[in-house]
C-alpha cells in the first residue's frame, strides 16, 4: 500500500473546478491539498468532488485565502485555523488525520501569508504567522506519527527555486528572515520532500500569468511538502506535475505531489 498525497494553490475552486475535476481523475491523489479555494464553506462544491470519491474537510473565507483537504479516506480529528492567535480571522490552515490503516497519516493544507509589500504590516504578519506554524509543527512531532505539512509556503528557499534571484532581492517570499524561518522547520526535524529527492535547479511549481512567465518557464518554486521523520521514512517519489499549469484558465500554481509507503 502507499499514499499519494499532492499540494496545489488552484487560485479559485470556482474558477477552476473543471480543470481541478480533470486531475482528480488523471492523478488520483489519494489526499489532495488544496489552498486560495476563494470560497465560503456552504459554496465548496463538496458535491462534484465527494462523486468523485473523495471526503472534504473545508476551511473557507469569502472571495480570499481558503484551504481544503480531500481525501478518498476517511477524516477525522479536523482542525481549522492555525492555533496561537484568536483574532486571526484568515483562512489559511486545516488540518486532519487520514484514517488508511497503515498508512494513516496526519496532513495540513496550508496558504502562508505573502507578505508584500514588505513596508506595510503584511510583512510583520507573516513572520508572525510563521512564527505560529513553527509552535504548531513542534508540536506535532511530540506526537511522534507521520506528518506531512503541504500547501503554498510564499518561500523562495534558494537562489535555483528562482529564475531570476535579483527580480526578487527585495520582495518577502525571498527575504532572508522568510528563509530563516522556513529553516526552522526544516532544523526542527522536517523533510522537504522535493528537494530531498532532487538536486536540480530552476525547477519550479508557480508561474505569473504577466510578461509570458508560463512560456519563457520564468518561475519560482514556492508550493512545498514538509515530511515529519515518521513521514519521510515512507517517502518514495516526489515530482512536480506541470501539466496543469499548461491548460486553459489554469491557476498560476502546479501540483506538487509525494508518494508515501506503508
Amino acid at each position: 500500500m502507499s499514499l499519494k498525497i499532492a499540494t496545489w494553490n488552484v487560485n479559485s475552486i470556482k474558477a477552476r473546478l473543471p480543470n481541478v475535476l480533470e486531475w482528480l481523475e488523471e492523478a488520483k491523489p489519494d489526499v489532495a491539498l488544496l489552498q486560495e479555494i476563494k470560497t465560503v464553506d456552504e459554496n465548496f462544491p463538496a458535491m462534484e468532488i465527494e462523486e468523485r470519491g473523495y471526503n472534504c474537510a473545508v476551511h473557507g473565507q469569502k472571495s480570499y485565502n481558503g484551504v481544503a483537504i480531500l481525501s478518498k479516506h476517511p477524516l477525522s480529528d479536523v482542525t481549522t485555523g492555525l492555533p496561537g492567535d484568536k483574532d486571526d480571522d484568515q483562512a489559511r490552515y486545516v488540518e486532519a488525520w487520514v484514517e488508511a490503516g497503515g498508512d494513516s497519516v496526519r496532513v495540513a493544507s496550508i496558504y502562508l501569508p505573502n507578505g508584500n509589500p514588505i513596508d506595510s504590516e503584511k510583512y510583520p504578519y507573516k513572520l508572525k504567522w510563521m512564527d505560529r506554524l513553527a509552535a504548531r509543527a513542534q508540536a506535532l512531532l511530540h506526537n511522534e506519527e507521520p506528518v506531512v505539512l503541504g500547501g503554498d509556503y510564499n518561500v523562495i528557499q534558494a537562489d535555483g527555486d528562482c529564475y531570476d534571484p535579483a527580480a526578487w532581492a527585495d520582495d518577502a517570499l525571498f527575504k532572508p528572515e522568510t528563509r530563516a524561518k522556513f529553516r526552522t522547520l526544516l532544523n526542527m526535524g522536517y523533510t522537504e520532500a522535493w528537494r530531498t529527492l532532487h538536486n536540480e535547479t530552476h525547477v519550479y511549481s508557480f508561474w505569473d500569468y504577466q510578461a509570458g512567465a508560463w512560456q519563457k518557464d520564468n518561475g519560482i518554486r514556492i508550493d512545498h511538502l514538509l515530511l515529519s521523520p515518521q513521514a519521510a521514512d515512507r517517502l518514495v517519489a516526489c515530482e512536480i506535475d506541470k501539466g496543469p499549469r499548461g491548460k486553459t484558465k489554469a491557476s498560476d500554481h502546479t501540483p506538487v505531489w509525494c508518494e508515501l509507503t506503508a
